[in-house]
């Protein structure tokens, strides 16, 4: 099979071959965006994030196989620019769905955030996170991206992912949900852990 890389060298000549990266990943950049805005929104985040992608392929590292790293990183820089329909959008559709669990892959259920408790109870605290935080999460859990992958997607190093999960894990454990968390406090812990980025 052709790698993603492979695609994208190709294309800096052959434009039309960029469709092929499309093809591949448009699900998961729609999928991810849809969870992030909403599916109104979902559509835009996903024909600006191949747009934006397609401008920007002569600076894909061509020697990272994958590119849905590099392109969830993409979609999440196009949602900042949605952020005032996202709350709105976060709240309805976490309030709409059923308690679930997070997947389990390489990184390991432990290494997951807990999901006992449901969805509707942790949108509020979600919404409060520090949008760095937030970000993180959303990435590894809904983008299903190991810490490496969301570490690419965000430009920040994999111990910066590593200890935003933690700290966002923490935030949002059974214990801290009668503690309402202000956006100041969470805002000066990024201080507080001195995190980049």
């Amino acid at each position: 099979m052709t790698t993603d890389s492979e695609i994208v060298r190709r294309s800096r000549h052959e434009a039309a071959a960029f469709g092929e990266l499309f093809e591949r990943h448009a699900r998961a950049v729609a999928g991810f965006a849809s969870r992030r805005v909403g599916a109104d929104v979902a559509e835009d985040v996903l024909s600006e994030t191949f747009l934006v992608a397609f401008r920007r392929r002569a600076s894909f590292d061509l020697r990272v196989d994958s590119a849905r790293p590099w392109l969830l990183g993409i979609a999440t820089r196009v949602i900042h620019r949605h952020r005032a329909s996202e709350a709105k959008q976060l709240r309805s559709l976490l309030a709409q769905q059923p308690e679930r669990a997070l997947p389990d892959d390489s990184d390991g259920l432990s290494d997951r955030l807990d999901a006992s408790a449901s969805l509707r109870e942790l949108a509020p605290r979600v919404a409060a996170l520090a949008k760095k935080d937030r970000d993180t999460l959303f990435l590894f859990a809904w983008g299903d991206l190991s810490y490496e992958e969301t570490a690419q997607a965000l430009g920040v190093p994999v111990g910066t992912v590593k200890s935003r999960l933690n700290r966002v894990r923490r935030l949002l454990a059974p214990a801290n949900a009668g503690h309402k968390t202000s956006t100041n406090a969470l805002q000066s812990s990024e201080v507080e852990y001195g995190h980049l980025g």
